[in-house]
């Protein structure tokens, strides 16, 4: 088997595949000499900063600012959640601004966070209050018009979204009815119906599961994370040439959509999300949460690299097959085959990609499964360099 794919393939992606080609030194390559700055932070590669500036429409400075912006946050992000204490209301990133912005209900708890580097603004209800209203709405069963649902921490309301094309739909004006009486609601509507990202056999660098394919997501010690719906606990794995990978060893789906596999037969894991000649291949480092507003980048088998910005956490995504729960939205478009690959955020794991709707050539959305819930789920340990 080719080494660099089998290494790739184990490892994950930059963003939402972990399977690819390239010259069969670009993994050892990027283990042995990755360049480092003097305080220890990889430096954004040439080919981040050009997708960045396609993607977002972002001179070079301006990407390297967000970048640095983006990083700053997510590490203040749980400081001023400490100290906002019961106060908290969730948590955005201002591109514009390049800031995090933390809402609390306490005007007396504004001066410690911004002590802590945010901006401050004074909502009515808590997160906590918030998140009990999401988790009534997630007791109710929703009708197949009804999208998903999540906390929106900037309307400081739970937001409905609706497949426009039901919205006058009886069993979809029903649920919303019940769904509001769960506290602050809004409803909006959303053009398709979220789908999962599965695909039947193809050629090129994926790995199977009888006769689906998907991507691999994020190398964890003895194995590697991806999506729940594409292999039940058992099933065998095999990668881009055919051979034999592993088997899923947990899987769940609906409910969640996580998974692992196990990884032998000459196979092996490093920290390393493929850019498939979009930018160079990208280590990986940690697993900190990007905030809400964050830039966020995609790698897949089908559809490659894409990047574009979080939307929403801890939504409830309702699939034909049942609800998936705690699911990042983003605003990152993918393509079947591209399921349970890896979302990265600078040098951070954040997910493995789950579903959507749309597509790489007139847009879309798509959620991820948190990292970080995986690796809790099945007392994994992510592969870092």
């Amino acid at each position: 088997m080719r080494t660099s794919l089998a290494a790739a393939l184990v490892v994950g992606a930059w963003a939402t595949v972990g399977l690819a080609s390239g010259p069969a030194s670009a993994a050892g390559d990027l283990l042995a000499g990755a360049p480092r700055s003097t305080t220890g932070e990889a430096p954004a590669s040439e080919g981040l900063l050009s997708a960045m500036r396609k993607d977002f429409g972002l001179t070079e400075g301006q990407a390297k600012a967000r970048l640095a912006a983006e990083k700053t946050a997510t590490a203040v992000q749980g400081k001023a959640r400490r100290v906002a204490g019961s106060s908290y209301a969730g948590a955005w990133f201002d591109p514009a601004a390049n800031r995090l912005t933390v809402a609390v209900t306490d005007s007396r708890k504004s001066a410690a966070v911004r002590a802590s580097g945010a901006s401050v603004r004074l909502v009515r209800h808590t997160a906590r209050q918030l998140d009990a209203a999401k988790a009534r709405i997630d007791a109710l069963t929703a009708p197949a018009g009804v999208s998903s649902w999540h906390v929106d921490p900037k309307a400081n309301r739970v937001v409905v979204d609706v497949v426009a094309s039901a919205a006058r739909d009886n069993d979809v004006r029903a649920f919303v009815e019940r769904a509001r009486k769960t506290g602050p609601v809004t409803v909006k509507q959303t053009p398709e119906v979220p789908r999962t990202f599965a695909a039947g056999t193809v050629g090129g660098d994926p790995y199977y599961t009888g006769n689906v394919r998907c991507s691999i997501g994020f190398s964890v010690y003895g194995g590697f994370v991806t999506a729940g719906h594409c292999g039940q606990a058992g099933a065998a794995v095999s990668g881009w040439d055919r051979s034999a990978v592993g088997n899923f060893q947990g899987s769940s789906f609906p409910g969640d959509d996580y998974a692992w596999v196990s990884v032998g037969n000459g196979w092996w894991t490093v920290p390393v999300v493929l850019g498939w000649g979009t930018i160079s291949d990208q280590l990986v480092r940690g697993s900190a949460e990007a905030p809400i507003g964050a830039s966020i980048c995609r790698s897949g088998s089908t559809s490659h690299w894409h990047c574009g910005n979080v939307l929403a956490t801890n939504e409830t995504v309702n699939y034909s097959q049942g609800a998936v729960h705690q699911m990042t939205k983003t605003s990152v478009c993918a393509e079947p085959g591209d399921s349970g690959g890896s979302f990265i955020s600078g040098d951070q794991a954040q997910g493995v990609t789950s579903g959507g709707w749309g597509n790489c050539t007139s847009g879309g959305e798509t959620w991820h499964q948190p990292i970080n819930e995986i690796l809790n789920r099945y007392g994994l340990t992510l592969h870092t360099a």
